[in-house]
């Protein structure tokens, strides 16, 4: 039997037999769209939005990134 099929069976069989594991998972799983999914609405506006056409979003990165600081 080839290392990934052992590895596979390995995992599959782990993740099979898991009681608790299942609850922790789906936790974490839920979790992690809260946070990647909701929450990027409210914190990370879309600051291109204002611009129309591909160049005009390229040229005001463009400024920003060289732009001193202020």
């Amino acid at each position: 039997m080839s290392i990934f099929r052992r590895i596979f069976r390995f995992y599959y069989e782990g993740f099979r037999s898991m009681t608790l594991g299942r609850t922790l998972w789906l936790i974490i799983l839920v979790k992690i769209f809260i946070m990647f999914g909701i929450l990027k609405f409210f914190f990370f506006p879309d600051a291109l939005a204002g611009f129309d056409t591909e160049p005009e979003k390229a040229a005001h990165v463009l400024d920003e990134l060289t732009a001193p600081r202020r």
